[in-house]
């Protein structure tokens, strides 16, 4: 039997994007070690004053995580928790999502699409058939913070090119 859609739609797609993800963080790790980069100041880069620093992306992108697979699955989202300070603390964040997508069963995804999900946005409520919680809401939060973490790892002087954001894209 085929896995359900919506697991097939979210679980793997989270997976590779986290690993991609932390293989950004061992980028920056490397610039750190070798002393080009500050870890303070990139932990706390930002794009734009009012817009939140790197370490806020990286916690916000791996909580969309919790925030998606559990209530597909009919559950409560699980406290999203505070990493450990540093790259290594937001490496151990990631790790920690991991494995949670990988303990989790796509047969607790069986009829996701009938279930309605509440959700805050920001300063609104949202209740939304799964589906569309899924896919105009949960993945695109997700990409913007993972995108928001790139951008920012980049500007940071962390050399990283697309091939890093997919792990697909190769150039000579």
């Amino acid at each position: 039997m085929n896995p359900p859609q919506l697991y097939t739609a979210s679980v793997p797609v989270f997976q590779r994007y986290l690993r991609q993800l932390g293989l950004m963080l061992d980028a920056a790790q490397a610039e750190v070690t070798m002393g080009r980069v500050d870890e303070a100041q990139l932990l706390e880069a930002r794009l734009a004053p009012d817009m939140l620093p790197l370490q806020l992306q990286v916690q916000i992108a791996s909580g969309f995580v919790l925030r998606a697979c559990a209530p597909l699955q009919g559950l409560p989202a699980p406290p999203l928790g505070s990493p450990a300070p540093g790259l290594a603390g937001l490496q151990a964040l990631l790790r920690e999502r991991q494995s949670y997508l990988d303990a989790l069963p796509a047969e607790a995804f069986r009829n996701a699409e009938a279930r309605v999900i509440d959700s805050d946005a920001g300063r609104a409520q949202l209740q939304l058939p799964a589906t569309e919680f899924l896919q105009h809401f949960a993945l695109p939060n997700f990409f913007f913070h993972l995108s928001c973490a790139y951008a920012l790892l980049r500007q940071s002087g962390v050399p990283l090119g697309k091939q890093d954001f997919d792990g697909l894209h190769r150039y000579r």
